[in-house]
């Protein structure tokens, strides 16, 4: 049965390098990730957690997040630049599993610099010394960069727009894949707890809302379907992630926020 098994596999796989052997990598993932060919597999309970999703940010998420933007912009920045500096700690090694040697390599000195001289990231002192920002990478980024498909589009409470792929992969975090996680939830010490977990990731999810309040009520406001736009400009952004498309980014400053408030 073993023996069956392992000759369809190789089977499989030889057939499957002879088809795209002329097809790049990045046409390969274009092809494999194209938004258009993710499959709406369960949109009514999707738009039905979307509906949900969308009061809740009305009454909880959107007012929350508009009270954070009235904070100082020394502030905003500080919380946001510790936010970015702890998801080094998944960006790093999903760096080395897609081969990016180098870039882990910059990510770690990034994390190192900021979490010591930056007091715990709270002041980009890479960026001033002029080491680049990178894209950050997650678990998800990775299967897709190992040519696993997104599968359906799913809409999951309060987390919103996923894939079964990035879904899945997430869960990598929670048996051993973020550090962050394994020294605060798994294995608590006398310094940090679960409940720090918990408030970083409350604390990323508001900082993102913060930012892009305008943004999303200037879709809402143009949109024909709501839903529609926000599934399909997930999908496009999950895109561009995977391929890096704007690998090195830039940190946002004061006058990103003063923009932003404009």
């Amino acid at each position: 049965m073993v023996k069956k098994l392992l000759t369809i596999l190789i089977f499989s796989s030889f057939i499957s390098s002879n088809i795209y052997a002329a097809e790049s990598h990045e046409e390969q993932i274009l092809r494999t990730n194209d938004p258009a060919e993710v499959k709406e597999c369960f949109e009514k309970v999707n738009r039905f957690t979307f509906a949900v999703n969308k009061k809740l940010d009305d009454i909880i998420f959107e007012p929350v997040a508009r009270g954070y933007r009235v904070l100082p912009n020394p502030i905003r920045n500080g919380i946001s630049n510790s936010l970015s500096n702890l998801s080094n700690l998944v960006t790093i090694p999903n760096n080395l599993l897609q081969g990016d040697v180098k870039i882990a390599g910059l990510n770690t000195g990034r994390f190192a610099i900021n979490t010591t001289v930056g007091i715990l990231g709270f002041i980009d002192v890479a960026e001033k010394l002029g080491m680049p920002e990178y894209q950050k990478e997650d678990w998800g980024q990775t299967l897709a960069v190992k040519d696993v498909g997104p599968g359906c589009y799913i809409v999951l409470p309060v987390l919103g727009p996923s894939t079964v792929r990035d879904a899945s992969a997430s869960l990598v975090n929670f048996v051993g894949g973020n550090a962050w996680y394994n020294i605060t939830v798994r294995n608590e010490t006398e310094y940090f707890n679960d409940n720090d977990y918990l408030a970083s990731r409350l604390g990323a999810g508001l900082d993102f809302r913060a930012k892009n309040i305008d943004s999303f009520d200037n879709l809402e406001e143009n949109a024909i379907d709501f839903y529609a736009s926000v599934k399909s400009l997930y999908l496009q952004d999950r895109l561009q992630k995977i391929l890096n498309s704007n690998e090195v980014i830039e940190s946002m400053d004061d006058s990103d926020w003063d923009e932003i408030e404009e």
